[in-house]
């Protein structure tokens, strides 16, 4: 038996990266998936997102593993589209034990627009608050809770001399991701709902893999390229590494949906090889 045995996840941008990885590494340890995405461009970021055939792959690969999966195209920015959604998945697979609201995006690179400033709050922020309301009808007692945060927004902003609002409404909406988790796990603990953040450093995903994320580590260049960037990467960490694997931040993931943490909740779980620390901050205020 897994870890997570027969437990049915809901996962929104299940599509690729940290997602996906999220739901391979719940199936291997036996849970099936409820996979939400947006399938779809927003204007304001400047790199590609996930793809219909991103989403396929997800799919066949957790099918692989002998785990159910039902995906579904919505936009954790609509509301009425994550009830319809997330009923759709809980009708299909009988029940929902546990959700991760990791679907996000960086539209950083942007100076003179404050549209990036909106959409990244209304997805990386908003988009948490819906998938949550969504499923919280479907839970039981004793479920677990998930939001993925940031590491990077939990240092000292820093814009390089270059005001960025995409950035500024990633750093906001993070910071805004951990204050509701910690809050929510307060409001949901009568009936032993989890609720737990988890914040990870760079991580080897598109979002970092992309030209603004590039020119973002080596602002001295016109246009860096990976190679140029990777060197500067290491500043994200104390552990002297540019990056950790979306299988990393999966493992904290499952540890906690699984019932291994069932008294753990409210906290903000760092999966940064150091970045935090090493900043030497105050006592942590969540």
């Amino acid at each position: 038996m897994g870890r997570v045995q027969d437990k049915v996840v809901l996962i929104t941008g299940a599509a690729r990266g940290q997602g996906r990885a999220h739901a391979l590494r719940l199936a291997q340890e036996g849970a099936d998936i409820i996979a939400v995405d947006l399938c779809a461009q927003i204007d304001s970021v400047r790199y590609p997102l996930a793809t219909r055939e991103d989403f396929d792959e997800t799919v066949r690969q957790v099918e692989k593993l002998g785990r159910r999966i039902v995906a579904l195209t919505a936009d954790v920015r609509d509301r009425a589209a994550m009830l319809a959604a997330v009923a759709e998945g809980v009708a299909a697979l009988g029940k929902l034990d546990a959700v991760i609201a990791q679907a996000g995006i960086a539209p950083i690179g942007t100076l003179a627009d404050a549209q990036p400033f909106l959409d990244a709050i209304t997805v990386d922020f908003n988009g948490v608050v819906h998938t949550v309301e969504a499923a919280l009808p479907h839970l039981p007692d004793g479920a677990a809770i998930v939001a993925t945060g940031s590491a990077a927004a939990l240092m000292p902003p820093s814009d390089n001399g270059r005001p960025d609002f995409g950035k500024l409404g990633y750093s906001f909406a993070k910071r805004s991701v951990a204050s509701f988790v910690n809050d929510l796990a307060i409001a949901l603990a009568p009936r032993r709902i989890r609720a737990n953040a988890v914040h990870p450093t760079n991580t080897n995903t598109d979002m970092l893999n992309n030209d603004s994320m590039y020119r973002e580590f080596r602002p001295d260049l016109e246009n860096p390229t990976r190679e140029d960037a990777l060197p500067a990467f290491h500043v994200m960490t104390a552990f002297g590494l540019p990056y950790v694997e979306p299988g990393d931040v999966a493992e904290a993931v499952l540890f906690l949906v699984s019932d291994e943490s069932r008294y753990v909740t409210g906290v903000q779980l760092r999966v940064d090889a150091g970045a935090i620390v090493r900043k030497r901050p105050q006592q942590p205020q969540f």
